[in-house]
């Protein structure tokens, strides 16, 4: 399991959370359950494709310039001439591709880097199929009367998702998150996750009071605190 970074949330933080979703929980028939989660992927298959394409670069190169490494080779062997057969020219390039393979790979063993050069598009969807496994797990179909909605927050790959029940998406409209998505994204701009998510619980809470007004007979069917992945 992955570290988490202290910075992110302390305790009065992951207490505020808990908070906020039990205040917007007492004015509807949601269940809200928030994680917040240090990445949503290793991405060690992206990491292993920059590594096959600079390999791939470091072929190409080496067979459109063999001069350029056949010096150096006769540098290392003292300037003596030699006749550089096939098997020769292979076992370089080979020794050539394999040394830039390995070194892309040790560089994106460094988190900032190896997350810069993962695309936008990988990482949103791996986030989204994060949240949605996340709360098939945690919240789907796990209240009485379908209403369970997470809210899910990707610290590495800075992404957030909603994901609802059955009966909260029958009645309400998906973009409507939008609003929870941006009061979310102002707080997070400003450094401030906690302050972040409880937006995003506030927002997720008035809509569900419209949507869904909680019954006299309503009981907290999930946890209110903040679960760290």
């Amino acid at each position: 399991m992955a570290e988490h970074d202290p910075s992110w949330l302390d305790e009065a933080g992951r207490r505020s959370v808990s908070e906020a979703v039990a205040v917007a929980e007492a004015q509807s028939a949601g269940e809200i359950v928030t994680i917040l989660a240090e990445r949503s992927d290793h991405y060690g298959d992206v990491a292993l494709v920059w590594s096959a394409l600079v390999a791939f670069a470091a072929l190409t190169v080496t067979a459109l310039w063999p001069d350029f490494y056949l010096s150096k080779l006769s540098l290392i062997s003292g300037g003596w001439n030699a006749e550089w057969t096939a098997s020769h020219a292979f076992a370089i390039a080979a020794a050539v591709a394999t040394i830039k393979f390995a070194a892309m790979w040790l560089l994106q063993l460094w988190p900032p880097l190896k997350f810069l050069l993962v695309p936008g598009p990988v990482k949103t969807a791996r986030v989204h199929e994060r949240a949605v496994t996340a709360f098939r797990i945690g919240a789907e179909r796990r209240t009485s009367g379908r209403t369970g909605i997470l809210i899910y927050l990707s610290m590495r790959e800075h992404r957030a998702e909603i994901v609802a029940d059955e009966a909260i998406v029958s009645r309400v409209d998906p973009h409507v998150w939008g609003d929870a998505m941006a009061a979310m994204l102002a707080e997070l701009k400003q450094g401030h996750v906690a302050e972040g998510m409880c937006a995003a619980v506030e927002r997720v809470g008035t809509i569900l009071a419209a949507h869904l007004p909680r019954d006299a007979q309503d009981i907290n069917e999930l946890p209110d605190r903040l679960i760290e992945l």
